[in-house]
């Protein structure tokens, strides 16, 4: 059973670790404000490039000389998988949920006798996946020192993934990330960037919508798909940003109010042993003066 001063040291430890993740929460609190901000500021613009792309590749479809960045290699064989993930921890299991999906994703590429290649984008994806797949990851990047992503982060990384495109190195490409859709939740995404796919059509998407381009669809393909990699690239960072923040902020919620259920059971505790050793002296009191 442990002594009264090791109980007391516990209940300040406790009590110091609970003031570290409040103010943890809080800064999360206001940083997610601005990253749920950025993040839904973008959607809008990466859906509507999506939906200009498939209109394109709808009215291409049948032409000779499409960009392999629509039609594909012809190949599905050498698999790429982009994983975004954040570069720090406390944040429950914002990172893990993603890694799990890009691992389950590897597995099955073997399983089917694929080959697959990871860009790492941030450093606890890395740690999450190189154990088991140190050999198959071929770029890493992390942005520990960008304090705001910003486009051109986005581009660097679109801008290498083309280029890997460029010189063969892959066939489909697939972006792992975490979409933000509340506090309490975020939803482990994989997009395929490359070949491009079509985005789902809502009711209000009409099919039969018949546009006039200028110039001509092929000018504007080999304009907009390749800043189209960036530009998906730079959502899944900003989602991941508002993920991130919004996941940190509930498990620094969850850890105070962990660390308060404690202190209450050490104090108990405490206060059970304080009172038993305070009695444990009375009874040693009174029976000496009775023997006298």
């Amino acid at each position: 059973m442990p002594s009264l001063k090791d109980l007391k040291n516990r209940i300040s430890s406790v009590k110091a670790t609970q003031k570290i993740t409040k103010a943890m929460q809080m800064v999360a609190a206001a940083k997610l404000r601005r990253a749920q901000s950025a993040a839904e500021e973008a959607r809008p613009y990466c859906e509507r490039m999506a939906g200009v792309l498939s209109n394109i590749s709808s009215a291409m479809d049948g032409r000779e000389g499409v960009s392999p960045l629509i039609a594909g290699t012809g190949s599905d064989k050498v698999h790429l998988l982009v994983v975004a993930t954040a570069e720090r921890g406390l944040c429950g299991g914002f990172n893990s949920s993603i890694a799990k999906m890009a691992r389950e994703k590897a597995r099955e590429l073997k399983a089917e006798g694929k080959e697959y290649k990871f860009f790492m984008v941030g450093k606890k994806g890395v740690d999450a996946l190189k154990m088991e797949f140190s050999n198959q990851m071929v770029e890493k990047v992390d942005f520990r020192e960008v304090k705001n992503i910003e486009f051109a982060n986005a581009e660097s990384v679109g801008s290498r993934i083309l280029e890997m495109f460029d010189n063969g190195e892959f066939d489909v490409c697939t972006l792992f990330y975490s979409e933000f859709k509340n506090i309490m939740t975020q939803i482990p995404t994989a997009q395929q960037l490359i070949p491009a796919q079509a985005p789902e059509k809502t009711d209000d998407q009409g099919s039969d919508t018949f546009y006039e381009y200028e110039p001509d669809e092929e000018e504007i393909l080999g304009e907009l798909l390749p800043r189209n990699i960036s530009v998906q690239v730079f959502r899944a960072l900003l989602e991941n940003g508002a993920s991130e923040q919004g996941a940190r902020m509930s498990a620094m919620d969850n850890a105070t109010r962990n660390a308060g259920e404690m202190i209450d059971s050490l104090t108990l505790s405490y206060n059970r042993q304080r009172q038993a050793q305070i009695t444990k002296e009375l009874i040693e009191i009174i029976s000496g003066a009775e023997a006298l």
